[in-house]
């Protein structure tokens, strides 16, 4: 089993707990600005033109259900590893694994796909290698503990405001910003919209990185379920003022065929706000990738603590408190795949492993004693997981289904060829 240190007293081979209720927002945060703004409005678009803004109202309902279940079991599994460690408890071994494999890998392509966000909006003819590079630069940030990760986080989600704050204004206030450009709001019916909904869930995910960072948060039962709803709520209404301004400004068609869909949306003869907008892509893309990198190295040590992954991932550097080795594990897979990856693949592959996670955690949720609402919230949300995830590109849902079923087997190989205590 994971160990439990005492809050505020890790032990020995514990982290240590140094994030308050503002640093767990801020790092949730983190790892979803960026992503829906910056780069699954394009996918969404073309999956449901206008009807982008329903979808994101859909997202945002699923997402609220799983942090409300993610929020309550964090409070009572404050240790690294989230849904892992929920389904490990509540739901057994095989569950447990289940979630966590699907969250290291489906994660560690959105780190390959954050990463190439980064290096479309900074240097577009030079993606790839400005996406390697940052790569190996933010996971040296997390190397060097989770202290430096919270406060590298802090500028890059200021910045990231500021540079939206302006893109708002200057896409309303440009010349072609309309409402006769909010056309098309169905063009696949309503598969269409829900297929965007599960596109944006990977904007929302972010806040899974405050339960996964639990066991180095203080007094974690009441600082998780406070920092997720408040995290989650403020980038919905971020998330609701951008698309309704970008979707003004070009309209969805424009939106679907760009890479960088904000950029696009402020590309109407405005110079500096072109320039400032892919500094703001790049910033934020980068705050979420240093988040991402953190979240999956602390579910890479939780899965090694127990030996579903490597015992040697389990290792915590002596001075700096992290898992070390996880880190630079996890850093080189996203480099690997970083120089081999499609953003928009990256994105729906992503989104399927992250629903089927929480829909993990959904099911551990309602072994919970609970109320009314906290039992219609989880199935809510486990629905709406499935849902979705039975919606994505079937492209994503095949390559997601294949991997996870790959892991498993993998594991069930693995456990009848490893030597009884």
């Amino acid at each position: 089993m994971s160990p439990e240190p005492t809050p505020g007293q890790p032990a020995h081979d514990g982290l240590a707990r140094r994030l308050g209720v503002g640093d767990a927002v801020i790092l949730g945060m983190g790892s979803m600005l960026g992503a829906g703004v910056f780069a699954a409005f394009g996918p969404a678009a073309a999956a449901a033109g206008s009807g982008l803004l329903i979808a994101l109202a859909v997202a945002a309902v699923v997402a609220y259900a799983n942090a409300t279940s993610s929020a309550r079991l964090a409070a009572i599994y404050p240790a690294s590893g989230g849904t892992y460690i929920y389904g490990r408890r509540r739901l057994g071994e095989t569950w447990g694994f289940l979630a966590g494999w699907g969250f290291v890998v489906g994660k560690t392509a959105s780190c390959a796909a954050m990463a190439l966000t980064l290096g479309a909006y900074a240097w577009p003819d030079q993606a790839r290698p400005v996406a390697a590079a940052a790569v190996v630069v933010f996971t040296a940030v997390n190397y060097l503990g989770v202290a430096k990760t919270a406060q590298v986080t802090r500028v890059l989600v200021v910045l990231t405001l500021a540079a939206l704050a302006a893109v708002v204004t200057g896409t309303l206030t440009g010349p072609t910003a309309s409402p006769a450009q909010l056309v098309n709001w169905f063009p696949n019916g309503p598969l269409g919209v829900l297929q965007a909904a599960g596109l944006l869930f990977f904007a929302f995910a972010g806040y899974a990185r405050i339960a996964t960072l639990g066991e180095e948060v203080k007094d974690p039962a009441r600082t998780i379920p406070r920092a997720i709803p408040l995290a989650l709520g403020i980038v919905v209404v971020v998330y609701a003022i951008v698309g309704t301004a970008a979707l003004a400004a070009v309209g969805p068609a424009a939106l679907a065929s760009s890479p960088t869909p904000l950029a696009t949306a402020a590309d109407t003869g405005n110079g500096v706000l072109a320039v400032v907008v892919r500094v703001g892509g790049a910033i934020a893309a980068g705050g979420v990738l240093v988040s991402l990198l953190a979240g999956v190295g602390r579910t890479t040590l939780a899965m090694a603590r127990d030996r579903e992954l490597p015992h040697g991932l389990a290792a915590i550097h002596p001075r700096y408190r992290v898992p070390h080795r996880a880190e630079v594990v996890i850093g080189a897979v996203a480099l690997a795949l970083v120089l081999v990856f499609d953003l928009r693949a990256a994105i729906g592959f992503s989104s399927f492993a992250v629903l089927v996670y929480y829909a993990i955690a959904n099911s551990a949720a309602l072994t919970l004693p609970q109320g009314r609402a906290s039992t219609a919230l989880a199935i809510v949300g486990l629905a709406g997981c499935l849902l979705l995830a039975a919606t994505l590109p079937l492209t994503s849902v095949l390559t997601g289904l294949a991997v996870l079923l790959i892991g498993l087997l993998g594991r069930t190989i693995l456990t009848r060829l490893r030597p009884r205590p």
